[in-house]
This record gives C-alpha cells, sequence and structure tokens, in this order.
C-alpha cells in the first residue's frame, strides 16, 4: 500500500481475531514506531509485547487494579478478566519519561504518541486490525507496577492488533478547510 493512501485511509479496527500479525508484518509495524517525531534522540517508548497465555495474565492484573472489585457481579468482573483478549495481539506503549533541559515530560508523551501512531498506519498498511486504547487501567499505577515500569515510566496505551472480522469501514471524508486556516499575523 502506498504512503499517503495508509496516512489518507487509515481506521481502526475494533473487531479482531486470528491470527496475529506475522512475522514480517510485525518487524514493519514495529520498525514505523521507531520514526516518530523524537526531539533530542530520547526515544522516551518502548513497547511491551503480550500474546498468548500472557494475554489472560494481563486481564486478572486489570481485575486486581480495579476499584471495589468486590462489589462487581461476576459477569462484570469477566468482561474485565477477558478485555486483553478482544486481539491475539496487545501491545503495552510506555513513556519513559526523562529529565532533559530542552524536552519536557509532555513532549516525550508526544513523542510517544507519535511512535503509536505509526504503528496504526503501519498495520492499516499491513492489512491488520489494530485500534489504541487508554482509560484509567493506563493511568493506574497498580497495572504499571505489575508490568514493571520504572517510577519514571507510564502506559501511554494498548494497542490492539489482530485479522480484521470484516472489512474496514472506510474513512470519513474530512474537509481540509474544516481543520486549517491561514494566519495573517494580525
Amino acid at each position: 500500500m502506498d504512503a499517503l493512501d495508509a496516512l489518507h485511509n487509515r481506521v481502526s479496527v475494533g473487531l479482531l481475531t486470528e491470527p496475529a500479525p506475522d512475522a514480517g508484518q510485525r518487524q514493519s509495524i514495529f520498525r514505523a514506531a521507531l520514526r516518530a517525531a523524537d526531539h533530542g534522540n530520547l526515544r522516551p517508548w518502548r513497547f511491551l509485547v503480550v500474546e498468548g497465555p500472557a494475554r489472560s495474565r494481563l486481564g486478572e492484573i486489570y481485575l486486581e487494579a480495579t476499584d471495589n472489585k468486590e462489589a462487581l457481579s461476576e459477569a462484570q468482573q469477566e468482561r474485565i478478566l477477558a478485555m486483553p483478549l478482544r486481539a491475539p495481539l496487545v501491545i503495552v506503549a510506555i513513556t519513559q519519561l526523562q529529565e532533559h533541559p530542552k524536552v519536557p515530560f509532555n513532549e516525550q508523551r508526544m513523542s510517544t504518541a507519535g511512535a503509536v501512531q505509526a504503528m496504526l498506519t503501519a498495520a492499516f498498511a499491513e492489512n491488520v486490525g489494530a485500534y489504541w486504547r487508554t482509560g484509567v487501567l493506563a493511568e493506574n499505577r497498580l497495572v504499571a507496577r505489575a508490568l514493571d515500569l520504572a517510577d519514571n515510566e507510564e502506559i501511554s496505551g494498548f494497542i490492539y492488533m489482530g485479522t480484521p472480522v470484516k472489512p474496514p469501514r472506510s474513512a470519513p471524508d474530512l474537509a481540509v478547510e474544516d481543520f486549517f486556516a491561514e494566519w495573517a499575523g494580525e
């Protein structure tokens, strides 16, 4: 797939099944992450690849980290346990925050977000379904500790990848002029 075609047409694909991306697809997707904009060449990102039985363990971690889990119904607990099973491959995106005189933490977070976006676009180009989730579990320090994150690291999200159950929907046709305007400097 042409690079501009992938950039113009990428969409998230939420219904995923086996198989996970193969070794060649992964190499392409993972290499794309390494080209993210990165002021100072800090490479503030790293990624955990979770698949197979490790996905079930991740679900257990999610449940352990859930507030008031004792008050949840059995069905609610099962839903939490099954969250990492929504795709055959889950990638945990991590930002390693580094003290730097010219690169603030927020810029380092944005670099990780750029790496994730590059992976999502590469996945689309490789015909791999993918989507990015954040939320309370990404911000939960119990989840971070269970995944052995250091104190200066934070989860930037969970990227789910697999084979689309159905063809991806078409990208919405957005009007460029709705988002870009000239500024005259006045």
